[in-house]
This record gives structure tokens, sequence and C-alpha cells, in this order.
């Protein structure tokens, strides 16, 4: 089944349909319709899966989306022309560019927290750039990936597109295929299997990963403002978000306020009984709930802690004066579990950092500038920051990806196209004017490696049409030059 697949989408790529690009746009197009038209079943299945409300689906799946398309439609033409590039003197008159060409065939392997988003943005790339992809959802979101699995072949072409649904058996089994791409997102443990056997092909690989994202908030801010932004971005879809705050770093002295406000936002945001709250959700499965649950043991909950295995259901949960070597310290929490840890201040914020995996995003909550400056020059993640969370992910501009233990490779608009396209280096030249390449050739001399050196360090213009001023005064210059060496060459040739 899934070698079929694959043998299936790479036959279909080698047809040629998925390049051109109206082909493209076609099937940006019917995607841009799946998710409008079956947004109530989208939503149904995502409130089976992790009793995400109805109003959530849209606000953190599928604009998104939607937004991922409209720029992909409105931008293809830009994104897949040829770029023109710098010249040097030797290449004056030659076409020099690069060409953004389709890898082959991408497996996309999908995450259950944002089943949609996470599965379909990658896909939204590979269809742009040309490519055939195999798509993989998790299993563990059951309803989306069975619904995931009915829709998308009504949608798009189904040989170029295929879904395959399982577990761990046929996960394993596609990764034994030779794939041209390949796109994970999920946990680290997962993300070096899947690198494993990428490189028994010697495939590419995106990996999108997690890791444990540090908060810092510094005394000299809003912290109900803090709080309120940090209190949305921890418990929204339970926690269980790769780029969700996992733990917030304080000095001592504001550590009883922080708690304060988050306890009222979360009134203000869920009620006193968040488990009735139609906008709070569920851990995934019983599996994950034991997890999350033991890692708080040996910790003092102050806010929170009340669960139901049988419903899957952990209260929003603050833990304070958070010990660096608690066990829920030691891997990323991905629940609505919420540790505080005291810091004397930024310098020591900067050296627990830096102590630790590079996350795949940073918090920072600050007034002071030379604060912000020293958190963001002494520190590395994959995204940051300042004064909020997790917005950074929404601007498609931004490249949204880890660094280090927290993922390789960047995706989200323009940056998804690039990922998954092979950018093609073309220098097209004439068989005329021989003259030129006299300096690069045997016998060589002195004078003449001088005059090559001269040639090819000289960089000129990238315009394709060499229509900027400077462009043209360099090239009445080059033609200058042109001349002169024609007349020394013919001065030093022998009768």
């Amino acid at each position: 089944m899934e070698k079929q697949a694959v043998d299936c989408a790479r036959k279909a790529f080698l047809s040629g349909r998925s390049r051109p690009l109206q082909f493209r746009l076609q099937q940006l197009h019917a995607l841009h319709r799946l998710i409008t038209e079956k947004e109530a079943e989208i939503a149904s299945a995502l409130k089976q899966d992790i009793n995400r409300s109805q109003f959530d689906t849209p606000l953190f799946e599928l604009i998104g989306l939607e937004n991922d398309i409209n720029l992909a439609e409105s931008s293809l033409a830009d994104w897949a022309a040829p770029r023109s590039a710098k010249k040097n003197l030797l290449t004056l008159s030659d076409q020099v560019y690069t060409q953004a060409e389709p890898l082959g065939v991408v497996l996309i392997i999908g995450a259950w927290n944002y089943p949609w988003a996470l599965t379909l943005q990658p896909l939204i790339g590979a269809i742009a750039a040309g490519n055939a992809a195999v798509v993989k959802p998790s299993e563990l979101s059951k309803h989306s990936a069975s619904l995931l699995k009915e829709l998308l072949p009504q949608y798009l072409d189904q040989e170029l597109y295929p879904v395959v649904t399982g577990g761990v058996p046929e996960t394993q089994e596609l990764l034994r295929q030779r794939f041209d791409h390949v796109f994970y997102t999920g946990n680290s443990t997962v993300g070096k299997l899947v690198m494993e056997a990428a490189a028994r092909h010697l495939t590419p690989v995106t990996l999108e990963l997690g890791g444990k994202s540090p908060c810092y908030i510094d005394k000299d801010c809003d912290l109900s403002v803090a709080c309120r932004r940090i209190t949305w971005g921890k418990f929204a879809n339970c926690g269980q978000t790769c780029i969700a705050p996992d733990y917030i770093l304080c000095e001592p002295g504001i550590q009883d306020r922080v708690v304060e406000e988050i306890q009222r936002t979360l009134l203000e945001f869920y009620g006193e009984d968040p488990k009735s709250s139609p906008d709070y959700g569920r851990i995934i499965n019983q599996h994950h709930f034991d997890r999350v649950i033991a890692l708080l043991e040996g910790s003092t909950v102050t806010v929170g802690g009340k669960n139901n295995r049988e419903e899957c259901y952990i209260a929003p949960t603050v833990l304070r004066d958070v010990s660096p070597h608690a066990r829920l310290m030691q891997e990323e929490i991905f629940g609505p579990v919420l540790p505080i840890v005291p810091i004397s201040g930024v310098d020591e914020a900067i050296r627990f950092i830096n102590d630790r995996e590079k996350p795949l995003a940073l918090y920072v909550f600050s007034q002071d500038k030379k604060v912000i400056k020293r958190m963001l020059s002494e520190t590395s993640s994959g995204g940051v920051t300042v004064n909020d969370v997790i917005m950074h992910y929404t601007i498609n501009s931004l490249p949204f990806g880890g660094v280090g233990n927290s993922g390789m490779g960047v995706y989200h608009g323009k940056h998804t196209f690039d990922r998954l396209s092979h950018h093609r280096a073309c220098l097209i030249k004439s068989l005329a004017m021989e003259s030129m390449n006299q300096v690069r050739y045997p016998p060589q001399n002195a004078a003449q490696l001088k005059r090559a050196k001269f040639f090819m360090l000289t960089r000129l213009c990238s315009c394709a049409r060499f229509t900027c001023v400077w462009a043209v005064l360099a090239t009445m210059v080059a033609l200058g030059l042109l001349v002169a060496l024609l007349v020394v060459l013919l001065k030093d040739t022998p009768v």
C-alpha cells in the first residue's frame, strides 16, 4: 500500500503534469475550496480528536492555511520566475540566473496537535513548487486523519497527492521508500529516526520539532498584559502547541504577582470550572495524559491541578518555585502545566537558556530596550517574540523553524516554496567572442593571470536587461576594457 502510493506519485510526477504553473494554481485553488467548503466537517473532527472549539478551528488552523494559499496564488509567477544573478566581466554577455525547479516526490508527515495546519501548510508549498507529495497524517488525531483521507482525493489530483493513513508500521514502511524530500513535524526522538531513515537515500529533510520554549518576564513590564498573553499562548489547545511558553523565568520578587495575574486571567478565559468551558481542550489520549501527570511528580501545585483520566482532562496548572532539576524541566511538557522558575535577573536568565538545548521559540517581556537587546543578541532560538507569544508564527513572511535540537529548515509562505524547490544554477553562453576567454586558457603567465583575476573579480549588476544606470555605466567601462584587452592580445600575438 505505502510503496504503491509512492510509486504512483513518482510516476505522476515524471509525467510532468505537476510542473505547469496553471496546474499548480488550479490545485491550490482546489485546496482552498476544501478548507472553506468543509470547515464544519473539519471542526467536527477536531472536536472529537481534541475537544477543539468550533471558533478555535479557523483561528488556529484554517485562517493560516487560507493566508498561505492566497499568498502562493498571487505570488507564484514571481517565485517561479528565473532570478538574475550578478555577473563578472568574463560572463558579461551571458545569461546568468537561478531557476527554481521541483524536487520530485515529497513525504509530508503531519502532527496531531494541529492536524490540518501542520499537514496542509507544507503541502501548499509542495504544490506551489511543482512537486508530488505523499501525505501521512498523524494516527493520533484519528478523526482528522480519516477525514483528510476522504476529502483530499475529492479536491486534488489523487495520483500526485495520495494520503496514507495508519500508525508506526505504515510510517516506517514509508520511510523505507526513496523520496526527494521528507518534511516531518513532531518531536526530536522521532525526528532522529526520520533523519536516520532519510540518510539511507541521501534524502534532505525538514524537521519541525519543539523543545522547551522559555518565557522571561522582566520586573520592568506591565505584568497584567504580559500574563494575559502568556496565559492565552500556554493554555490554548490544552497546552499542546510546539511553541507554547514551556516555562517562566522571573525574579522571586514578582513571582506572587505573576501567579495572581495568571489565575485572574484563567478565571476570565475559562470560568470557575475550565472543564465545562467550550473554549478549553483536552489531552489527545490517555497515554499523553499519563505522561503529563507524571511530570508533576515532586512539584507543588499552586493553581489548578484537577484532572480526569477518563476524559483526558487536566485543568490549567501553575507551579511556583520550580527547581531547574525538577522532572518537568527535563523534557518538553506539551500540556497545560506552567512551571515558574525563579532567577536573579537577566544575567541568570541568559545563562539558564544557553545551558540548555536551543528552543523553537523564545519569549521576552520587558520595556527595557537594553534587556531586549541582550536577550536577542546573547541567546539563540528558532524564533523570538518580544512582549507576546506565538504571534511570530502567524506572519508568513517570517521563516518558521527550529535550530539545533528544535529542528532544521524553515517554512511558511515563500520559505516553504524555496525549501521544497531546487534552485538550479544556470549559465548560458554564446560560442562567439572567444577572444574573451583567452585569459583562462594555457599557456599561462603572470600577466595573463593578472588580467584573468581582474576579469573574474569585477562583479556587475544582476539586472536581467542591464536597465539600471550603474549597469549601463559598468557595461560601457567593460566594453572599453575589452577593447584595451583586445589591443594587448593582438599586440602580443606574433605575426
